[in-house]
């Protein structure tokens, strides 16, 4: 090992005298490098090597790179590159190969390699790298994609990128993005050659030793991308993403027609399909005089919104569906909530919303109807708000958030129903996501109900089988207490309550709190308190048993008493909750806490 290592030391003597010679490192710096490339050249020897130290070492090198650059910068020196920086750069590649070649699934390090090929313009090494990882992982396409636009970006090689395109689609045959990205590779190599073409002319040089083929200037080679891709692959939306790639050239209007032909000729069951269409019209070319003023510009959109629609509804004629639907109402909400000064155009979005076929249909998504009951109200259709409420709510039965939506739109409205229909929920829910309702109804009960009637809904919550309901109305029901009938109401409402499991830490945190907001808080009530939530959480809660020191230690309480409440809680704790306790118990008699 050591003989290896010392003639790898002694292969960079050459670039380093280099760097002494011309100044760029001084002779402290260069025995400083030799010194720290030997303990890393070790590491790299041991019998039982990490990839920490390939990394380490690459990262030292490629230090020495960008110094050696900077300096070049600062004394205007700019020759002997070949002497100092190739050797370095020519090392890393090396300690790149031995890490990858041992560390093969790590696609980081792989990558590493070749991001550090890029930065120091060795394109010629990023092409080999490419292909030795494409060798070890065929599996991921993004890399085949990331090594065919290499092959074009980097090294302007149309032909090298086609040839990794065809590769990739032989293990991926069925891979929208390599399709996509192939697709744009042959039109970006076009618009190259249109490029070229066009400056050769300019230049009135003769063209006859430069092949410009018409077919490729005419885009084929991605129309024949485009035939196979959607030979294989069938969906509206893969042909929507190519027909988008082509529309950002100027030069493919024949093949965009070709694709709008396709599209709409074997993708119109796919709303989709209707969505891009209506949309397109929107984009549609106007004529220039009409866009002058405020109106005509107006009436321009206008026009091309009810060409829109016209899509949409031909579309929902042909295809009576949720998804047609869903894109139809998402149109017009968009188009509603643009910001416009033209209260026809205004009146006219609130009119189209409002006219919602979908809901009559029962074809409307859960979604859109937050959107559509927020218009009704905001226009002062109290009527329409509470009759799509209650179908929106029957509708989607088992859904917390829309019978949430819909009551609190009734509530807002002061409805009779209210009261029934939280009944009504509540059998359709899954229980375990009930409580959102409990505390709705609650929050109803409280504003709209009498006293006996608010606590009848708090008794019914009691019983609920779901923990998390049964003790969040707990809580309710004595804050509830307290601020109608007073401390004796919330006394026996705990009372009532203090046995009847399950019980949470803030139940008990309540009534603490409420005790002491009295004239004359009782010590002995609070220690009940105390001792009742310690029987229920004095094995893992820390913070109660210090709080009841705390109590102990303040002016209604006995400082004697902590010992005996300290030694119980070392007693009762469990696991790690002891040396919490511990610590903070500490903190408290040293005057920190």
């Amino acid at each position: 090992m050591a003989e290896i290592v010392q003639q790898r030391i002694e292969d960079r003597i050459p670039e380093l005298e280099q760097l002494e010679r011309v100044g760029l490192f001084t002779k402290k710096e260069v025995k400083s490098i030799i010194k720290r490339a030997t303990a890393l050249e070790y590491k790299l020897h041991r019998l039982i090597v990490n990839k920490e130290d390939f990394i380490a070492y690459v990262q030292y090198e490629i230090n020495i790179l960008e110094l050696v650059k900077k300096r070049r910068a600062h004394i205007h020196y700019q020759f002997k590159i070949e002497e100092i920086e190739f050797p370095i750069i020519h090392r890393i590649n090396s300690v790149f190969r031995r890490a990858t070649k041992k560390w093969k699934d790590d696609v980081q390090l792989w990558l590493s390699h070749v991001a550090f090929c890029k930065k120091w313009a060795t394109k010629g090494q990023i092409s080999k790298v490419f292909s030795a990882m494409l060798a070890i992982h065929p599996d991921k396409p993004a890399l085949w994609i990331m090594a065919a636009k290499s092959e074009l970006e980097d090294r302007s090689s149309s032909e090298s990128a086609r040839h990794l395109f065809l590769r990739a689609l032989r293990f991926h045959p069925n891979n929208k993005k390599v399709y996509q990205e192939y697709f744009r590779m042959e039109l970006l190599h076009c618009e190259k050659l249109r490029k070229q073409k066009a400056e050769l002319e300019k230049a009135e040089m003769d063209l006859g030793e430069y092949e410009f083929s018409l077919e490729i200037l005419n885009a084929k080679l991605a129309e024949v991308v485009y035939k196979d891709a959607t030979g294989k692959i069938k969906e509206a939306e893969f042909v929507i993403s190519l027909l988008n790639i082509a529309a950002i050239f100027d030069f493919t209007k024949e093949l965009q027609d070709l694709i709008l032909q396709d599209l709409q000729a074997n993708h119109t069951e796919d709303s989709l399909t209707w969505d891009f269409m209506a949309k397109r019209e929107l984009e549609a070319p106007s004529a220039g005089e009409e866009l002058q003023t405020a109106k005509g510009r107006a009436s321009d959109i206008s026009r091309r919104e009810e060409r829109c629609c016209q899509v949409y509804e031909e579309g929902v004629k042909s295809l009576n569906t949720e998804p047609m639907w869903t894109c139809y109402a998402g149109f017009c909400l968009e188009r509603l909530k643009r910001k416009t000064n033209v209260q026809e155009l205004k009146e006219k979005y609130l009119l189209r919303t409002q006219k919602n076929r979908a809901h009559d249909s029962s074809l409307l998504k859960e979604d859109y109807y937050k959107n559509w009951l927020q218009i009704l109200l905001s226009s002062g259709d109290a009527e329409g708000a509470a009759s799509v409420a209650m179908v929106a709510a029957q509708r989607y039965s088992q859904s917390v958030s829309m019978w949430s939506l819909s009551l609190q739109t009734l509530m807002q409205l002061g409805s009779g129903e209210v009261g029934r229909l939280f009944q009504e929920a509540l059998t359709h829910i899954n229980p375990k996501e009930s409580l959102p309702l409990w505390q709705l109804q609650v929050q109803w009960s409280v504003a709209n109900q009498s006293p006996d009637e608010t606590e009848v809904v708090f008794k019914r919550g009691l019983l609920s089988a779901v923990p998390a309901v049964a003790m969040e109305m707990k809580e309710s029901y004595l804050d509830w207490s307290y601020s109608t009938g007073g401390y004796k109401k919330a006394r026996k409402t705990f009372t009532s309550l203090q046995e009847n499991r399950p019980l949470s830490k803030a139940f008990f945190n309540t009534m603490i709190e409420i005790e002491k907001q009295q004239e004359t808080p009782k010590m002995n009530y609070l220690r009940d308190y105390y001792e009742r939530a310690l029987q229920e959480f004095g094995t893992s809660d820390d913070d109660l048993w210090l709080q009841y020191i705390q109590e102990e230690l303040g002016p209604l309480g006995q400082p004697e008493n902590c010992g005996k409440v300290h030694w119980r809680a070392m007693k009762f704790l469990e696991g790690e909750s002891v040396e919490r306790f511990t610590s903070k118990y500490t903190l408290l008699q040293t005057g920190h806490l």
